[in-house]
């Protein structure tokens, strides 16, 4: 893996890195704007917010008064994770992937336009968001005293949405055995 740092997405599709396409590749039945997409994530990643602070605060509200500070701490330590995260979805890669940011528009992703399978897909979309949210939310949930890490892994884990909207595509659209790519801003997949 070679990591790329490009700066700010100019909102282009065109201005990303793509190779041409495979033959009978099939695009996912996901949305072609940014824009769109977007205010898909940020209605998904409300839902997890929403889904995992209910039990969070069930569960650690025995320490809440006195753990605020914490609590406070861990959900502004998530947006220290933003690269993070798109480290770990790099890593996943074997070949050049790039790195854009556009934070005034919510917007941090890599893109690489190699070919993988669906399981290395699935596991590139999950990593970081079992490692900075999944996990540090069951250490928060088991010790409930725990504040930063319960924070820490919802917010963490909500600001993974995106990565579970693709995983959703490949689950659901991508039949056994076949690859799947970027091209520009969208996912396609083909048969080898």
């Amino acid at each position: 893996m070679k990591l790329h740092y490009k700066g700010k997405y100019d909102l282009n599709p065109d201005s990303l890195p793509h190779n041409e396409h495979m033959p009978g590749a099939v695009m996912f039945k996901e949305p072609t704007s940014s824009k769109k997409l977007s205010l898909i994530a940020n209605i998904i990643s409300f839902v997890i917010i929403i889904a995992l602070a209910i039990p969070a605060i069930i569960r650690c509200r025995d320490y809440l008064l006195d753990g605020y500070f914490l609590m406070l701490l861990g959900m502004i330590a998530s947006l220290l994770f933003l690269f993070p995260h798109e480290f770990l979805h790099a890593i996943c890669f074997k070949e050049d992937v790039y790195l854009y940011t556009n934070l005034s528009q919510g917007m941090l992703f890599v893109v690489g336009p190699e070919t993988m399978s669906k399981g290395r897909f699935i596991f590139m979309s999950l990593l970081p968001n079992i490692i900075f949210g999944i996990i540090p939310y069951a250490i928060g949930m088991i010790f409930p005293q725990q504040l930063f890490f319960l924070w820490l892994g919802t917010t963490a884990t909500a600001m993974g949405a995106g990565d579970y909207y693709n995983i959703f595509h490949a689950v659901t659209q991508m039949p056994k055995g076949a690859r799947t790519y970027m091209h520009k801003f969208n996912s396609y997949w083909y048969m080898p």
